[in-house]
């Protein structure tokens, strides 16, 4: 069982939630390199975010903390309020938003300086609890 709404099996989905489209691009080429997982949508607001999750309930969200019209603190419990088992791997080029990001709800952080790898690990950990009520640690 997971986080979707249509309770459809198969690969776990994914949205990815950035601005700019060649990181977008990146994202998904690694993501989908996988083999377990695809990208079942892609945004460039905070808003367009919101809209995605009413709509189709994603495994996880790959979030730039700097999407534009997202102030962290009050934007990631929405989206729990919207999708209650969706996790969330923020990731910033700031490494002092990691202790904000964890606090308002993000299951994870990737300081976007880290390796590719660095962020696939964290977002493989994170769909390893999809389903569960188990917190992330």
């Amino acid at each position: 069982m997971n986080a979707r709404k249509d309770g459809e099996a198969g690969a776990l989905r994914i949205v990815l939630a950035d601005s700019r489209p060649w990181v977008r691009s990146a994202l998904k080429l690694m993501v989908e390199q996988d083999g377990t997982m695809t990208v079942s949508a892609e945004v460039a607001k905070a808003q367009e975010l919101a809209k995605e999750l009413s709509l189709s309930c994603p495994d996880a969200i790959l979030l730039d903390c700097d999407l534009p019209g997202l102030r962290v603190g009050e934007f990631l419990p929405q989206l729990h309020s919207l999708c209650p088992l969706v996790r969330v791997v923020a990731m910033c080029s700031r490494p002092e938003m990691q202790k904000a990001a964890l606090s308002a709800g993000a299951n994870a952080f990737v300081c976007k300086t880290e390796p590719p790898e660095k962020l696939l690990a964290a977002l493989r950990v994170c769909l390893e609890a999809v389903g569960t009520s188990k917190p992330m640690d």
